[in-house]
């Protein structure tokens, strides 16, 4: 679904990815891990065109994404859950999930408001209230809900759990393991390794803007030095 081949990105003269490479598989959910700074947000936003490469590959779904344009990109099948959530405070939340409504790659059982409210019930008192006003979680809930409205083949989610609750992440990644069982592929970024690796079918880890270490959730548990090392855990 997702190839990123030798991918190298800078900002102004400061080099901030050095060759990375990762692929996340058709139906596959796949992390990206790391400590603060090491490249993990960079190599989302490189992938979304957010942040333009300097040099390598980005293939998805087939066709190279690198030099295409951020709504390009989303409108072919990717869909961003930012760091910070980034809702529209100034929308309700149902205007939030309806502003990028659409299914214009034809999914056969698409994402629409019942059933975004139905993975994420706290929301459904809530459609009427300004982004602003929301908790975090809801934020988050309604960030994720956004993304999937507009049906795409790959969820990319920044930081998905920051800064929440125990309680709030464990229905987060509730709703994630929901979401993978329909065959969505996924691509996380978050610290909570343990819920991760319930979930994750492969793991990346970097490290100054490489890819230093990836394996599946059974290789990483049994690592620890890796754990230790790359991760501090």
């Amino acid at each position: 679904m997702l190839t990123v081949s030798n991918l190298t990105a800078h900002y102004g003269a400061s080099q901030a990815l050095f060759g990375v490479d990762l692929t996340v598989g058709a139906g596959q959910v796949a992390t990206l891990l790391g400590r603060n700074g090491m490249g993990k947000t960079t190599t989302i936003n490189t992938i979304m065109g957010i942040v333009k490469a300097t040099a390598g590959s980005v293939v998805f779904d087939g066709q190279e994404l690198t030099g295409i344009k951020s709504h390009q990109i989303a409108r072919l099948g990717l869909g961003l859950v930012p760091e910070g959530r980034q809702i529209f405070p100034n929308l309700s939340a149902m205007e939030n999930l309806v502003a990028t409504a659409s299914n214009h790659l034809g999914a056969p059982d698409p994402w629409t408001v019942a059933r975004v409210l139905a993975l994420f019930p706290e929301l459904e008192a809530r459609t009427g209230s300004m982004g602003n006003l929301l908790s975090g979680g809801e934020q988050q809930m309604l960030a994720i809900g956004r993304a999937l409205m507009t049906n795409p083949k790959l969820l990319i989610l920044d930081e998905a759990t920051e800064g929440l609750a125990p309680l709030v992440r464990q229905k987060i990644w509730s709703a994630l393991s929901e979401i993978a069982s329909g065959g969505m592929s996924i691509l996380v970024v978050d610290k909570n390794l343990h819920d991760l690796m319930r979930i994750a079918d492969m793991n990346h880890i970097l490290r100054r803007g490489r890819v230093v270490w990836r394996g599946d959730s059974a290789a990483l548990e049994e690592d620890v030095q890796a754990r230790e090392s790359y991760l501090g855990l």
